[in-house]
């Protein structure tokens, strides 16, 4: 493990909203994500994809690269921690290039695996008109490139605070790329 990046900001919200609150520290619980955030939950939360049995949650905690809104600030855009509706935005690690089952340790003692990319949905242009189309690119072979963060699932239960350190472990074998979840 290599301490390479740290928690700029943590989120949650009660409520199904877009963005949600910046708070001073959240708890992120095995199996459910992070306490009193509207996603959390061993199923599916997500209100466009309940139903009946629903699956397993492998979203219960979206985290975002801060230096997208750097790029995003460059463009016109505004976007602050919270505001794409992540529960934590870091800031030195180069979320979208790792593998799926990639283990963050963020502070003390809490873990997470992660599990793919977050799909940007059109909610995004009701913070700012043609922030969707800002936050998807294309690579060289012009592939679709989506660049709103990642979503894990907790497989150790602790605090994250800002500021807190986090630690990248690396699955072993072979690397699976990241792909929409």
């Amino acid at each position: 493990m290599t301490s390479i990046g740290s928690v700029v900001a943590v989120s949650r919200s009660a409520v199904h909203a877009f963005a949600k609150v910046n708070q001073d520290v959240v708890r992120l619980a095995v199996g459910v994500g992070v306490e009193g955030d509207a996603h959390s939950g061993a199923s599916v939360q997500h209100v466009s994809r309940r139903r009946p049995n629903p699956p397993p949650n492998l979203r219960q905690v979206h985290l975002i690269q801060t230096e997208l809104f750097d790029e995003l600030a460059g463009r016109g855009f505004t976007v602050a921690p919270g505001d794409l509706g992540e529960n934590i935005s870091t800031r030195g690690i180069d979320l979208l290039g790792l593998p799926v089952g990639t283990r963050l340790h963020l502070g003390g003692h809490a873990v997470v695996e992660l599990t793919g990319l977050r799909n940007p949905c059109k909610q995004i242009d009701g913070h700012q008109d043609g922030l969707m189309r800002a936050v998807l690119d294309h690579d060289a072979d012009g592939n679709l490139v989506r660049k709103a963060g990642v979503m894990s699932v907790v497989l150790v239960s602790g605090l994250v605070h800002p500021g807190d350190v986090i630690e990248v472990e690396l699955p072993d074998g072979p690397h699976t790329a990241l792909a929409p979840v």
